[in-house]
């Protein structure tokens, strides 16, 4: 016997969210980029992402009643065992995403980079789900989700199709494939780390920490192969938005996860990145962008995609 359903407003209202969530990480994806062309380093771009995150919530969490709470339930479920130390790593991915970022998006565009890891994201999605990782427990693939994961990645083929026929374009973007397929893993053990500490900031710290962690660990190894980077630190401001951009996406991914499943989750984070990819490749293009009308047609129908699956009949647990 399943659980009772959530209701539909409830599961449109989560789905919004996570849209407009979307939005920030293409955001995010455009400043992370440029700052990995300033410093001729994605990982140090990285690095000074992920860093700059965790100090505004190194901040933030203690000094807020809720967070100080879930941290100290966070740590009573890491002791009682009712959440495992494995469940705590999602940072990981999230740091191996913003380093794509940083390595690949000043080749590739926000588009490019959007549609490389919107396909590893949508299957890895369903995998997931099916796998119960998630805080909602296992579900099965509805048709509506599977046609809105496959309309979805048609969606982006569409909207940047015309760049794939270059060799190096593709290679490039096996690096965002990989990402995205850590995307879905990562907004799934990020939800049951909310879930336990029954605070969205104690999760979203988790998350930075873990995250910058890896991406120190990466960077002494970067330096000791190559060198530091080889340019200065920028002078502009919004090239240190990318950390506190991405926290407002963790934040939005690890509350509403519950609510929608690791699938519907994602094809609402990925409508939204498409539809502010192809804003931001058209408002503010670079060398590498290439906005057209399919970009357009692409970003609307990620769009119907995600409501496809919203409004189609819930995964039965």
């Amino acid at each position: 016997m399943s659980p009772p359903t959530l209701p539909v407003a409830r599961r449109i209202t989560a789905v919004g969210l996570a849209t407009a969530s979307g939005v920030t990480v293409a955001v995010q994806s455009r400043i992370n980029g440029e700052l990995g062309v300033r410093l001729a380093d994605g990982i140090a771009a990285a690095v000074v992402s992920f860093g700059l995150g965790l100090l505004v919530l190194l901040v933030l969490v203690p000094a807020t009643p809720s967070g100080r709470r879930g941290l100290a339930t966070l740590r009573a479920a890491l002791a009682g065992g009712s959440l495992r130390p494995w469940e705590c790593l999602g940072g990981a991915c999230g740091a191996l995403f913003v380093a794509a970022q940083g390595l690949t998006i000043g080749a590739l565009g926000v588009a490019v980079f959007t549609v490389a890891a919107v396909a590893g994201q949508s299957g890895s999605s369903l995998l997931v789900d099916r796998a119960g990782l998630g805080p909602a427990g296992r579900q099965a693939v509805t048709p509506n989700r599977l046609v809105g994961a496959a309309l979805t990645v048609l969606a982006v083929l569409l909207a940047v199709g015309d760049r794939l026929g270059d060799p190096a374009t593709l290679g490039l973007a096996l690096l965002p494939l990989l990402a995205g397929v850590g995307l879905a893993w990562q907004q799934a053990v990020n939800g049951r780390v909310r879930v336990a500490s029954g605070s969205v900031l104690a999760a979203t710290l988790v998350n930075f920490a873990v995250g910058t962690g890896v991406l120190l660990a990466a960077f002494v190894v970067d330096v000791a192969v190559r060198g530091g980077p080889g340019g200065g630190l920028p002078t502009k401001p919004w090239l240190y938005l990318g950390g506190p951009v991405g926290i407002v996406f963790i934040a939005v991914a690890a509350a509403v996860v519950r609510f929608t499943g690791v699938l519907l989750l994602g094809l609402a984070t990925i409508a939204g990145q498409v539809v502010g990819a192809a804003l931001l490749d058209v408002v503010l293009p670079t060398t590498a962008s290439h906005p057209g009308v399919n970009t357009l047609l692409g970003a609307a129908l990620t769009l119907f995609a995600a409501l496809l699956a919203a409004f189609g009949p819930p995964a039965r647990r």
